[in-house]
């Protein structure tokens, strides 16, 4: 019996990525890869990168190593360099040394395993993604291009199991996504990742939580300067961890779409239109609303 465990999602947030791995020690898993976005939206990238690196972990690359590394070499529109809707990413960018920008930049997009394709967002693009929302229909275009059985994905920070049904168009596959070790998005505070186990011919996937030690991440936003430095992003990042929500996203759609610059003065506003608890669909609706009234 073979077993393999996919992790993903990182977001430099080592203390959960330590629980995940002491996890799959215990299980003893034959390989474990690696999904992408070991960096970003959180403080210790270069912990995460250098522990990747020192277990020799098959990795592919997701869209936050692109952002980081696009900021590191500065190709970033000038705002990055002074706003506070910037700060986060400056910190991070300057967290990483050359040895790990290089091993950053030499990630593949996909790895491959028998029956099995692993890529970070879809297919097609490691900025786009496969969610409990996604239609059957859309998920069968991305496995057109796709000839393994099994698809696995991360990067909407929500675990799912899809069995493809017949009239899908593409009947008898599954896609998983494997959710998030470092910034669950599905109101559950745990790392999260997925085991597959080969039976015969075919993967048996399941879903795993981890509990672990919440503090010393919330912690090390402080010890790291990461809070100080990081700006309105770094406050909104820290509020991700403690809620298992999006909050980054929705506050720049909030701050867009009712012109408000997208500061920290403006985080009070922010709260008052839109409470971590509340439902992102309803805060989503109402966003279009103004938008349409403005329109």
């Amino acid at each position: 019996m073979q077993r393999i465990a996919v992790i993903a999602d990182i977001h430099g947030n080592r203390p959960a990525l330590d629980a995940v791995l002491d996890d799959l020690t215990a299980k003893g898993v034959d390989e474990i890869l690696v999904g992408g976005d070991l960096i970003g939206r959180g403080p210790e990238g270069s912990r995460v990168v250098a522990r990747i690196r020192e277990l020799g972990l098959a990795t592919i690359s997701g869209n936050h190593e692109e952002y980081v590394l696009a900021a590191r070499r500065g190709e970033l529109p000038d705002v990055w360099h002074d706003t506070d809707a910037w700060a986060a990413a400056r910190f991070m960018a300057e967290e990483l040394d050359e040895a790990h920008v290089a091993h950053l930049e030499a990630l593949p997009f996909s790895i491959m395993r028998e029956g099995l394709r692993l890529v970070h967002g879809t297919p097609e693009s490691n900025r786009d993604g496969i969610g409990p929302w996604t239609e059957d229909e859309e998920i069968a275009r991305h496995l057109r291009t796709v000839e393994e059985p099994l698809l696995v994905c991360a990067h909407t920070h929500r675990p799912l199991i899809r069995q493809m049904p017949k009239e899908s168009g593409a009947p008898g596959r599954t896609v998983v996504n494997v959710g998030s070790v470092g910034l669950p998005f599905n109101r559950d505070q745990r790392a999260q990742y997925a085991l597959f186990t080969r039976e015969g011919d075919a993967w048996r996937p399941t879903l795993h939580q981890v509990a672990y030690d919440i503090d010393a991440i919330l912690t090390i936003y402080e010890t790291s300067g990461f809070l100080a430095r990081g700006g309105v992003t770094a406050r909104l990042l820290r509020m991700e961890i403690e809620h298992a929500t999006p909050l980054l996203v929705p506050f720049l759609s909030w701050a867009d779409a009712t012109g408000t610059p997208p500061d920290s003065a403006n985080l009070d506003a922010f709260f008052d239109f839109h409470h971590p608890r509340d439902s992102l669909p309803a805060f989503y609706q109402r966003l279009q609303a103004i938008r349409a009234n403005q329109g």
